[in-house]
C-alpha cells in the first residue's frame, strides 16, 4: 500500500510549550530535555570536561579543576600541622599531598579522613580547622579543597603586557582563587570573604594610561546598614600593583578626616572615564558611624583614575579627588587633594538596582521591575541622568543579563526579556510554561552566559522540581539559540558561568576521554591554547569547561563516603540535588569495587545522601572518588496529523530517521496515539503485537557495508497505529541508561520523513 511522505526537516523551532502540542510547528517540540536546537539538527546537551590537569593520571586531574588554598610543606618525614583559613569547615572538604587524597567523610574534632595513600596520621577537626599529617610524602606541598559553592569569575585583562595572556580569576564564600599557568587554581592573597551561598562576586576591570593605573574591582555586596555598620560587612576589594588591598572610596571630608565613604556596592561598573558604583551601602562618620543603604543609588568618580595614583594600593587609609564630592578638600601634610566632578544620582524609584549591561555605548541598569537607562549627557557637572525605558519588567538576578551588539537579554519575573535600549519584551514566550518552573524563592541565583561557538545562551536556575526545599542551587539549564529562536532544556548544577582563556590545549595521550566520548576534530578552537571557552562553577567547588562537542558529563561531585547495606550502597555526596531516578556514573573509588558498567540508578534519602541499586561493592572505601550526573535525553514531538486540515484521522507506518552516525548510540522511539498518555510500546508488549522494539540505533548496520563509511545514517522504526493523531517520544530508558556504551554516544537527529496516509473522513 502506497503512503504519502512528509518530510520534517531542517528542526528548526525547538521547544514550544505555550500553545497545545498539536498546534506548535510540525519540527516543533513539547520537551526537548538535554538536548537543543543547533543548525537545523537536534543535539544532545553539551557536555563537560575538567579545567587543568589534563596530563595528570585521572584521580588526580580533578585536583586541578577545584579550587585550593596552599597550607605549607610538610617535613623531611611528611609532618605538617596547622589551621585552615578561614572559619567554614565541614564534611564533604578535602585535602591533597603530593598524590594522596585525604576526604573529610565526617564532621568531628576532630575526625580521621580517608586516604588513599599510606601517611600514618590524617586528622582534621571541622571545629577549629585544625589540621595534622604524618608519613605524608616529604618535602611536599599540601593542598586544602574548601568545598564552598563557586560564587563568580573573573578576567583580568589587564595584569601583564605578555602575549595578550589573561589571567582567570575564581571566588567562592571565602577566598580568591587564581587560574596559574601551571594549571592549578590557587588561593591568591590573603583576603577573607564572609559572605554567604547567595553573595555572588561581582568584577571589574579598569584600564589607565600606565600598567600602575589598571586594576581589577570586585565586591560581593555582603554589607547591611546599622548603628554601628556590622562587623560582619565585607569591603570591595581592588588588585592592582600585584596585591589585593580594600577599596573604600571617601567621598566627604570634615576637619581633614573622612567623614563618609562607601562601604560596598552591588555592582562595579566602568563607564565614560568614571567608575560607577551601584545600590550601594554608605557610611557616615559624624557623630558615629552608620551605615545606610542607597538600592536606588549611582555614586560615580571624577572623570580619570578612580583611586590614588600616588600610593602603592587604594587602603582604606587612602584617598584621592576621584570620589570627593561638591567642594570637598583634603589635606594630608603638603598634598592637598579637591573634589572635580565625582557626586551621586539616585533614580526617582524606591525599587533596587539588580543588574546592569551594555548596548554598545548605553549602560542598561535593571530594577527589581523596571528598566532604565543611565545616560550620559556630556555635562561634566552633572554627567549622568535617568531615563526609564519600561514601568513593569525588571530583573530577578544580577548575574543573569547577557550582551549583544543590539539587545541585553535578561531573566524577568515570569519572562526571559530583551532590552533594545528602546523597547523591552519578551524572548521567551515559546516556552511561557517553562519559566514558570523557576523557583521563586531562590530566582536570584539564576546566572546566564553567551557561548559565541554553538551560538547559544545558558541560563542555569533552580527548579521547582527539585528533590527537595533544601536544593537552593540551580539544577536545570536554558538553552537559547538565539540564531534560530528556539529553546531547549539541560539538567545540571551550576552557581557561576564565566569565561576561560588559560594555558590550556587537549592532546589525545594526554586526556582520560574515550574516543566514542569526543565528538570534536583535534584541530578545532574548543581545544585550542588561549581559546575563549565557556567554563562553570558548581556548589562543591568544581570548575569544569562546558563544551557541546563532548557527550559526556565530567565527575563533578565528590564521593565523600560510600558503603555496601545489604540492599544497595549508601553513598554521601554533599549538597548532590540529585532526584530519586537520576543516574550517576563513579570514577575513582580508591580500595572498592563495583559490580555492573560504572552507571547506577539512585534514590535520594536527604540533601547529603543517596542510595544506589543494582550493584554490590567489595572492599573498604579510601577516598578520592568522583560520581558523574548521567543525562537522560528526552524529546516529545509534536501531536502530528498531516490530514487535520482536511479533518481526518491518519495511519502512521513508520518514521525513518537521518542520524549522524556513532560507533554505538541508539535510542527508544515510544509513540502516543490519540492525544493520550498511554505508551503504545508498552501496550504491544503487554498484547505481543509490537512490530520491532521500537530501537533506533545511531551506528552502522552490519547488512549495509556502505554505512560504516557514511556519517549520516537513515535508520527506520515502525509504528502502525492510526488516530486523531499521533505523538512521539525518543527517550533513554532506564536500561539504555545503565549502558556507558550508549550514555557515552553523542546523539544528533538532522530530520525525519513519515510514512502515513488518511484513514477517515472526520476526527474521530
Amino acid at each position: 500500500m502506497a503512503y504519502d511522505r512528509f518530510l520534517i526537516a531542517p528542526l528548526q523551532s525547538g521547544l514550544i510549550t505555550d500553545v497545545p502540542a498539536w498546534q506548535i510547528p510540525e519540527d516543533a517540540f513539547q520537551k526537548l530535555s538535554n538536548a537543543y536546537i543547533h543548525k537545523g539538527v537536534v543535539r544532545k546537551r553539551f557536555g563537560s570536561r575538567l579545567v587543568g590537569g589534563t596530563t595528570l593520571p585521572s584521580m588526580l586531574d580533578q585536583l586541578a579543576s577545584r579550587l585550593r588554598v596552599n597550607i605549607g610543606t610538610t617535613d623531611a618525614v611528611g609532618y605538617l600541622t596547622g589551621v585552615a583559613p578561614g572559619v567554614l569547615f565541614n564534611m564533604g572538604q578535602m585535602f591533597s599531598i603530593g598524590d594522596e587524597i585525604f576526604t573529610v567523610n565526617a564532621d568531628g574534632s576532630p575526625v580521621v579522613m580517608l586516604t588513599t595513600g599510606a601517611s600514618t596520621t590524617h586528622t582534621f577537626d571541622t571545629t577549629t580547622g585544625v589540621y595534622e599529617f604524618d608519613g605524608a610524602a616529604g618535602l611536599t606541598l599540601a593542598y586544602w579543597y574548601p568545598s564552598h559553592p563557586v560564587m563568580g569569575f573573573a578576567v583580568d585583562y589587564y595584569r601583564t603586557m605578555a602575549f595578550d595572556m589573561r589571567t582567570s580569576y575564581a571566588f567562592d564564600l571565602q577566598f580568591i582563587y587564581r587560574y596559574s599557568i601551571a594549571g592549578f587554581w590557587n588561593r591568591e592573597g590573603s583576603v577573607v570573604l564572609s559572605g554567604d551561598d547567595s553573595n555572588f562576586v561581582m568584577s571589574a576591570n579598569w584600564t589607565g594610561r600606565t600598567l600602575g593605573e589598571k586594576a581589577l574591582f570586585i565586591s560581593n555586596f555582603k554589607a547591611a546598614p546599622g548603628t554601628p555598620p556590622p562587623a560582619t560587612n565585607d569591603p570591595m576589594y581592588v588588585y592592582r600593583n600585584s596585591a589585593w588591598a580594600e577599596f573604600r572610596p571617601v567621598f566627604r571630608v570634615l576637619a581633614n578626616v573622612a567623614d563618609g565613604y562607601v562601604a560596598s556596592a552591588k555592582l562595579i561598573i566602568p563607564f565614560k572615564n568614571r567608575l560607577l558604583l551601584l545600590n550601594t551601602v554608605e557610611v557616615d562618620v559624624a557623630g558615629g558611624p552608620v551605615g545606610k543603604w542607597y538600592p536606588n543609588r549611582c555614586r560615580f568618580s571624577h572623570n580619570g583614575v578612580p583611586f590614588p595614583a600616588d600610593v602603592p594600593n587604594n587602603v582604606a587609609s587612602a584617598v584621592s579627588s576621584a570620589w570627593l564630592e561638591g567642594s570637598q578638600v583634603w589635606t594630608i601634610g603638603a598634598t592637598t587633594r579637591k573634589s572635580d566632578g565625582a557626586g551621586w544620582i539616585d533614580a526617582p524609584t524606591t525599587e533596587e538596582i539588580v543588574a546592569a549591561e551594555f548596548i554598545k555605548d548605553r549602560l542598561i541598569v535593571y530594577f527589581e521591575k523596571s528598566t532604565w537607562e543611565l545616560a550620559y549627557t556630556g555635562n561634566q557637572v552633572l554627567p549622568f541622568v535617568w531615563q526609564q525605558i519600561n514601568t513593569e519588567i525588571g530583573c530577578v538576578s544580577s548575574m543573569s543579563p547577557v550582551p549583544f551588539d543590539k539587545a541585553v537579554l535578561a531573566v524577568g519575573e515570569n519572562e526571559i526579556h530583551g532590552c533594545s535600549g528602546s523597547n523591552v519584551s519578551s524572548v521567551s514566550q515559546k516556552i511561557s510554561d517553562d519559566i514558570l518552573d523557576i523557583r521563586v524563592t531562590e530566582k536570584y541565583r539564576i546566572t546566564g552566559i553567551k557561548d559565541d561557538f554553538t551560538e547559544v545562551v545558558y541560563w542555569a536556575y533552580p527548579s521547582i522540581g527539585a528533590h527537595t526545599s533544601s536544593s537552593i542551587y540551580p539544577n536545570k539549564v536554558f538553552i537559547y539559540n538565539y540564531v534560530s529562536d528556539s529553546w531547549g532544556t539541560a539538567d545540571d548544577v551550576i552557581t557561576a558561568f564565566g569565561y576561560f582563556e588559560g594555558e590550556e590545549g587537549i592532546d589525545w595521550e594526554g586526556t582520560e576521554l574515550r574516543w566514542r566520548e569526543i565528538n570534536f576534530l583535534w584541530r578545532t578552537g574548543t581545544t585550542q591554547n588561549k581559546y575563549r571557552n565557556v567554563i562553570a562553577g558548581n556548589q562543591q567547588g568544581f570548575v569544569f569547561i562546558c563544551d557541546s562537542d563532548i557527550s559526556v558529563n565530567e565527575g563533578v561531585m565528590q564521593v565523600t563516603n560510600i558503603g555496601y547495606i545489604g540492599t544497595g550502597i549508601r553513598c554521601t555526596i554533599r549538597d548532590h540535588t540529585l532526584n530519586s531516578g537520576d543516574f550517576i556514573r563513579f570514577m575513582d573509588l580508591s580500595g572498592v569495587a563495583l559490580t555492573g558498567d560504572g552507571i547506577y540508578r539512585i534514590a535520594v534519602v536527604d540533601a547529603d545522601t543517596i542510595i544506589v541499586y543494582g550493584t554490590v561493592l567489595t572492599g573498604v572505601y579510601r577516598g578520592g572518588g568522583r560520581a558523574a550526573r548521567v543525562s537522560r535525553i528526552d524529546i516529545l514531538s509534536k501531536q502530528w496529523n498531516f490530514y487535520v486540515d482536511k479533518g481526518s484521522n491518519f495511519f502512521l507506518a513508520k518514521i525513518d530517521f537521518a542520524v549522524q552516525k556513532t560507533d554505538g548510540g541508539a535510542i527508544t522511539v515510544d509513540y502516543f496515539p490519540s492525544s493520550t498518555e498511554q505508551s503504545a510500546t508498552a501496550s504491544a508488549y503487554a498484547t505481543g503485537s509490537i512490530l520491532g522494539n521500537g530501537m533506533l540505533q545511531t551506528y552502522p548496520f552490519d547488512l549495509y557495508p556502505l554505512e560504516q563509511a557514511q556519517k549520516r545514517l537513515w535508520h527506520p522504526v515502525y509504528f502502525q497505529t492510526e488516530g486523531e493523531c499521533v505523538q512521539i517520544r525518543l527517550v533513554l530508558d532506564n536500561d539504555q541508561m545503565l549502558s556507558r556504551e550508549i550514555t557515552s554516544s553523542d546523539f544528533r537527529l538532522e530530520g525525519l520523513v513519515v510514512h502515513a496516509r488518511k484513514t477517515s473522513e472526520r476526527l474521530q
